[in-house]
């Protein structure tokens, strides 16, 4: 049966026969949920959500009023292929925002575990968020950005197609990202800089002292040195190896964009 038993559907919901409504979900007063949309348990769907076709919801997300999500991607050359979104467990998407599909046949954009996405913003086409990552309100997240596990955007933050932001990145209010963004750093300024270590959010992901002092040390060398970018990322490998200036490296050097800069 596509709608379980135990699921909870209002009156004036609107469920497309061939969608999916797993066990114990909660469908408000008149959301939409088209064909091919599938809904995990513990799902709850406040008023006024539309989800459309070939999207899927794990378990244990909360989608507040007048969320759309799998929207047709906002690329001008999309002409009407199947494609997905898929988001995965324990995420909170607020009030009035809007996450497209891939623009591609058979792509995907892919939303993670437990991301708190909060008010009047946009993901778009064929994007991948993390995993625990805070998008705040207004922020504006073009097509083919990924965003690694724990980041924190800020609200208005507008972040150009295909950027990369690193793991437990932090971006100050309204800036504005057009270049790769390295893990653990702090950044701001309107088009976006380094600044320093993401210091709160380390602590709260149970960092220690001497790994963020380590951290300390690579990001002076990167960005305060004056060594070539190479040349840094060479004595960071030499002088500070740990799992996290490992990824931090890797991370840049897989950069196609080019990272920050002060």
């Amino acid at each position: 049966m596509p709608i379980d038993p135990s699921a909870i559907v209002a009156a004036t919901a609107r469920v497309h026969p061939n969608a999916q409504i797993s066990a114990q979900a909660v469908i408000g007063e008149f959301a939409i949920v088209e064909e091919d949309v599938s809904l995990g348990p513990f799902c709850r769907l406040e008023p006024y959500v539309y989800v459309k076709r070939w999207t899927t919801l794990g378990e244990r997300n909360e989608i507040s009023a007048g969320t759309v999500l799998g929207t047709d991607p906002l690329d001008k050359g999309f002409t009407g292929e199947r494609s997905y979104l898929r988001i995965g467990n324990g995420n909170i998407i607020r009030e009035h925002y809007t996450i497209s599909r891939g623009t591609q046949a058979e792509s995907v954009t892919e939303i993670g575990d437990g991301n708190y996405i909060m008010t009047s913003g946009h993901i778009a086409h064929n994007c991948k968020i993390g995993n625990n990552c805070v998008i705040a309100s207004c922020a504006l997240v073009a097509g083919h950005v990924e965003v690694e596990d724990q980041a924190f955007i800020s609200g208005g933050v507008v972040i150009h197609q295909y950027s990369k932001i690193g793991r437990l990145a932090m971006i100050g209010g309204n800036s504005r990202v057009n270049s790769d963004v390295p893990p653990f750093f702090l950044y701001s300024d309107f088009n976006v800089a380094p600044k320093g270590l993401n210091l709160v959010g380390l602590r709260r992901a149970g960092f220690s002292k001497e790994e963020i002092a380590v951290l300390k040390s690579a990001y002076t060398i990167l960005y305060r040195s004056g060594l070539k970018q190479e040349d840094a990322l060479a004595r960071i490998e030499s002088e500070l190896a740990t799992e996290h200036t490992r990824h931090l490296v890797k991370f840049i050097r897989a950069s196609k964009r080019g990272i920050c800069r002060p």
